[in-house]
C-alpha cells in the first residue's frame, strides 16, 4: 500500500478583504509540501489541473518539473491531466522530460476533469467531450509504446512516421486512468491493462467495490496480469493529533468549497451533519486522528484491495502550517500503521 497527497493548489480566501490570496505564494507552498512529503517517506504526490480563479495550478507539468529539483524518491504525477483539451504529443514530451530529470519517478493520470473551463479556453467543442478523450488517450498510448508513430485522427493533424522524443527513463511512462467511478471507465482501463484511480469525494467509498471488481474482471478477460491491474483511491482528508481537532479544522474549508460547487451545479448546500456523516468510518472524508485515518484506509482496503490512497488536504486554501503538520502525521504515524497491517 502506498500513501500520498494531491493538490489543485487551492488559493486561500483572505477573511478580512474577502479576496483570494496570491497564487504565487500558493505555488511556493505546494513545492514545500512536496519536498516535505519526499523527505518524510511518502510514496506519491499528485498535482491537478484547473483553470479557475480559486486554484493556482493550470500547468501540472511545470509544477512537477519544479518539484523534481527538490525531491529524491517520491513519485510525481498529474492529478489529473485533462487530456481532452491537451495535445498528447506535447503531454508525452513534457512528462518524459520530467521523468528523465527524476530518474523515472513520473506518472500521468489521464482524465476528463471535473470542470469544463479548459474546453472554450483551448478551442475544444464540449459536444465532442467523449470523442476527444477517446481519441487523445489512444494517441497517447500509441506514443508511449512506439518511438515512431504513424497515426490519423479526427481532432488532431495526422502523424507520419513521426519521431517522438525524448523517451522516458525506462522506455515507457506510467499512465493511469483517472475517473469519478464511471463503469465504462473501469472497463476501458481494465481492457487496456492500465492502472486506475478512483476520485471519491462523497458517499461511501466501499460502494466502489463493484467498479474495482469490474475493472479487474475486464483486465483478466483481456489477458492482463493481475499485478498490472492497480487501483488507487483519492479523496479529501486531513490528519491532526485528535479526531475533533482534525474535523473542526477541516470543516470550514471543506464547507466553503462544497458550498460554492453546490451553488454552481444546483446541488443541496452542505451541512455540518453531512460532513460528520462523511467523516464517519464508512464516509469519504478521511479526516481524523492518525489512528482513525489509518483504520479507515485499512478498512477500505478490505473492500477495494487498493494499492494506493491519496488525500487532498488543502481544500479552499487551508493554512499552510496545518497542511505541513497533516503531511507529517500522515507520513510518521498513519503510514507505519498501514504498512504494518497491509505491507
Amino acid at each position: 500500500m502506498q500513501l500520498g497527497v494531491y493538490t489543485f493548489g487551492d488559493i486561500a480566501l483572505n477573511p478580512e478583504s474577502g479576496q483570494l490570496e496570491s497564487a504565487e505564494q500558493q505555488l511556493r507552498n505546494t513545492i514545500e509540501r512536496i519536498r516535505l512529503a519526499d523527505e518524510l517517506g511518502l510514496d506519491w504526490f499528485g498535482v491537478g489541473e484547473h483553470h479557475r480563479p480559486e486554484y493556482s495550478i493550470t500547468s501540472p507539468a511545470t509544477v512537477l518539473a519544479a518539484a523534481a529539483s527538490v525531491t529524491k524518491n517520491i513519485r510525481l504525477s498529474s492529478a489529473v491531466t485533462v487530456l481532452s483539451t491537451e495535445d498528447p504529443v506535447r503531454v508525452f514530451q513534457q512528462y518524459s522530460t520530467i521523468d528523465l530529470l527524476t530518474g523515472g519517478r513520473v506518472e500521468i493520470a489521464a482524465g476528463r476533469g471535473s470542470f469544463i473551463e479548459s474546453f472554450p479556453l483551448f478551442g475544444a467543442n464540449l459536444a465532442n467531450y467523449d470523442e476527444l478523450y477517446e481519441e487523445k488517450l489512444g494517441l497517447l498510448l500509441e506514443i508511449n509504446g512506439h518511438e515512431r508513430v504513424t497515426w490519423h485522427g479526427k481532432y488532431r493533424p495526422a502523424l507520419s512516421d513521426a519521431l517522438i522524443l525524448p523517451r522516458p527513463h525506462s522506455g515507457k511512462l506510467d499512465i493511469w486512468i483517472a475517473t469519478g467511478g464511471n463503469p465504462e471507465s473501469s472497463m476501458r482501463a481494465g481492457y487496456l491493462g492500465l492502472p486506475i484511480n478512483y476520485a471519491i469525494i462523497g458517499g461511501s467509498p466501499e460502494q466502489f467495490a463493484p467498479r474495482a471488481r469490474l475493472y479487474r474482471e475486464a483486465g483478466a478477460a483481456a489477458g492482463h496480469a493481475a499485478s498490472d491491474l492497480k487501483v488507487a483511491v483519492s479523496g479529501p482528508g486531513f490528519v491532526a493529533k485528535t479526531s475533533q481537532e482534525a474535523k473542526d479544522t477541516f470543516f470550514p474549508y471543506w464547507h466553503r468549497s462544497m458550498t460554492a460547487i453546490a451553488a454552481e451545479r444546483g446541488f443541496m448546500a452542505p451541512s455540518r451533519l453531512g460532513f460528520d456523516t462523511e467523516t464517519a468510518r464508512r464516509g469519504a472524508i478521511f479526516a481524523g486522528s492518525p489512528n482513525e485515518v489509518a483504520d479507515k484506509i485499512i478498512a477500505l482496503h478490505g473492500h477495494l484491495a487498493h494499492d494506493r490512497h491519496a488525500l487532498q488536504m488543502d481544500w479552499s486554501g487551508l493554512p499552510h502550517p496545518q497542511v505541513l503538520r497533516s503531511i507529517e502525521l500522515l507520513a510518521t504515524e498513519v503510514l507505519p500503521q498501514v504498512r504494518a497491517e497491509l505491507g
